[in-house]
């Protein structure tokens, strides 16, 4: 406690000697979770905690702005950047919360964080004024959704991110969310009461706030971190740095100079669960994570299928079909996935990924059959109740190559490490590349907004256009 009080009083001389007036201004966004595991009792702490951090902060509309949002199994906007302009109305907001007391969706709160609470309609600055946006994520649980790919695309649009954890919170999970470096963005205290002894670290790094990567010059490819005196740029995982210090190559763990274009086609259908959508959403990240995705590199593409978009995709061809159909997906997938329009390569590898956990109502082989003669390699991923025959049906030869098997989501990883080795290593022959633009073929360059649709359970459907 004494460290702490000594720490305070090195902050708030420090804050005199520039004057709090002359403080840099921020857009700062709490993000508050307001689940169900946190008591009455410690919900009212974590308020205190705002107000008292609240007080170094000069807010009005030309200093700091403050937002706060709360989140559960949903978000609740409490005040927006723009809503208040003193620092005791900010207080008195705060003061008037109500716990909401429901389930954990931090990757969801991210990304309203990203995608709405820093938007110039909601009180940001415009980003050409580099005013800092910062974002303070306090939590207490584990999250029910994917945060890691969210987060990293927040960090990359310029949102430094401090993650707050209390109690039995993976260490592991609020790095995946903070900012780096994590010793400055990332911190856990046992319980509520001692949240507060933070209140000195924090005061420090808003007194002395200087964002050495705000003036957009930094020049990184994926991503970049402000450090005590400069900007840093990082590499997403399965690259590295060049020399350069800026641009980023795949490192020896991926795919490295393995160029295909790639299309998955996911079994959408609601058999699948909101959980276990979750886990394939996992997996495909983890596939793309082990290739070079560029534009010299792999292309990458994907489609969803289910009842609904099959139906409404095959009426549009004028075409009528029943049921939740792989074999309607997979004719979709020949006839407009891998076609000259989305932007053919000649002379590279196609290849294409279907993944399924249940019975198709349609015949699967008449367009397995074609695709794989016009020099498509299919890969085919069954989980639980798919059915070996079809699966056989579906993927190239030899089975043992390409038909990939798991009784349960949760051993979905056994998959991905075997697929993954797998399509580095299995160079499709001269036959199966695209020899002339008249042959069907696809590509599509996977970008961060194919991250971000698979974070938030909307996967880019070319069935449903």
């Amino acid at each position: 406690r004494m460290r702490f009080l000594a720490l305070g009083l090195v902050c708030l001389l420090s804050c005199d000697a520039v004057g709090l007036g002359r403080a840099a201004p921020l857009d700062f966004v709490f993000v508050i979770d307001s689940s169900r595991s946190i008591r009455p009792n410690d919900y009212e702490k974590v308020k205190t905690f705002i107000v008292n951090l609240v007080q170094f902060l000069q807010v009005g509309p030309d200093a700091t702005r403050v937002g706060l949002l709360q989140y559960g199994s949903e978000i609740q906007p409490e005040f927006s950047l723009k809503t208040h302009t003193s620092r005791a109305a900010v207080e008195q907001a705060v003061r008037n919360m109500e716990h909401l007391a429901t389930g954990t969706m931090t990757g969801l709160a991210i990304q309203y964080t990203m995608e709405t609470a820093f938007r110039e309609e909601e009180g940001a600055r415009p980003a050409n004024l580099r005013i800092p946006r910062i974002a303070m994520i306090v939590t207490d649980g584990r999250p029910q959704d994917a945060v890691e790919e969210v987060a990293a695309q927040a960090r990359r649009a310029g949102i430094q991110i401090f993650a707050i954890g209390v109690g039995r919170v993976d260490m592991n999970t609020l790095r995946a969310i903070g900012s780096e470096p994590h010793s400055e963005h990332v911190h856990l205290v046992a319980n509520f009461s001692q949240i507060q002894s933070l209140i000195s670290v924090f005061q420090c790094a808003l007194c002395a706030w200087t964002d050495h990567c705000a003036d957009g010059k930094h020049g990184c490819e994926h991503e970049f971190m402000s450090t005590e005196d400069s900007c840093v740029c990082k590499c997403r995982k399965g690259f590295k740095l060049r020399p350069d210090g800026r641009t980023c190559q795949s490192d020896t763990t991926s795919c490295g100079d393995g160029v295909m274009d790639l299309v998955f086609v996911i079994d959408g259908s609601k058999s699948l669960g909101p959980a276990n959508f979750e886990l394939v959403k996992q997996f495909v990240n983890g596939i793309v994570d082990s290739l070079d995705v560029s534009q010299a590199g792999t292309h990458v593409g994907l489609l969803q299928y289910s009842t609904k978009d099959v139906k409404r995709a095959v009426a549009r061809m004028q075409y009528m079909g029943k049921g939740s159909m792989t074999g309607s997906a997979l004719r979709h997938m020949f006839e407009f996935s891998f076609s000259v329009k989305d932007g053919v390569r000649p002379n590279v590898p196609r290849v294409c990924i279907v993944f399924t956990d249940g019975r198709s109502q349609d015949d699967v082989s008449e367009w397995a059959s074609k695709a794989k003669k016009s020099g498509i390699t299919m890969y085919a991923l069954g989980v639980g109740k798919a059915i070996e025959q079809e699966l056989r049906e579906i993927a190239s030869e030899p089975d043992e190559k390409h038909l990939f098997y798991a009784e349960d989501f949760e051993k979905m990883g056994e998959i991905t490490k075997k697929l993954k080795s797998r399509i580095c290593t299995d160079k499709p022959p001269e036959e199966n590349m695209c020899q002339c633009e008249n042959v069907i073929t696809f590509q599509k360059q996977v970008t961060d907004k194919l991250k971000n649709l698979l974070q938030n359970n909307i996967l880019f459907s070319a069935i449903a256009r």
